[in-house]
């Protein structure tokens, strides 16, 4: 009798190890939570560094995307070396941005993943928004598809999906979810 109660404890055990395997490797996980919200419609913009980002045929080209509130305008800057700036429409106007957590977001095809990613261009490992004062800590995007933190010299790697390449363990980029419509279509950032 003891045996049996001792194989229905080891197997329950194990069930309960496996769920917890499957569910920690679910789509809840890969997402941050910080609030984000753009959506650009670029048939209207018809600006052509934000389209080489969102190009499916030109995987590795990513788009640093930020918003100046004063201005009324979003810049784009692409690791190809292009940049550029867009006055907001009347429909960019209306809608509510959240762009990221320190406003700057980055977005491209990934040539190891061949899937449109977003990521935060804020340094996953350095940047506390609970900091006391709150100080930025910038991820520079390089022309391999690659981005760094000038804090703490990790480099990440956006063609994978955003993992850190320098150092084994360490939290990979903060990743938004995204989706386009193609080069002069429309892209949507958002967390939820």
């Amino acid at each position: 009798m003891q045996m049996k109660n001792s194989m229905t404890y080891l197997r329950i055990l194990l069930t309960a190890a496996l769920l917890t395997a499957i569910s920690s490797c679910s789509e809840d996980f890969t997402f941050t939570q910080y609030p984000c919200y753009v959506v650009i419609d670029n048939s209207v913009h018809q600006d052509a560094t934000l389209a080489s980002a969102m190009n499916a045929v030109s995987p590795g080209i990513f788009c640093t995307i930020s918003a100046d509130e004063g201005r009324r305008q979003y810049s784009f800057k692409n690791n190809a070396g292009m940049e550029s700036n867009v006055n907001y429409n009347a429909v960019d106007l209306r809608t509510t941005r959240q762009v990221g957590m320190n406003n700057a977001i980055i977005v491209g095809y990934g040539t190891l993943t061949t899937e449109f990613l977003a990521y935060d261009r804020e340094c996953p490992v350095c940047y506390d928004p609970n900091a006391v004062p709150v100080r930025s800590r910038p991820l520079t995007v390089g022309g391999d598809g690659t981005a760094q933190c000038a804090t703490c010299k990790r480099k990440f790697d956006m063609n994978a999906g955003g993992y850190c390449i320098t150092e084994g363990g360490v939290k990979g980029m903060n990743r938004y979810r995204c989706s386009t419509t193609g080069p002069f279509g429309v892209i949507s950032v958002r967390n939820k």
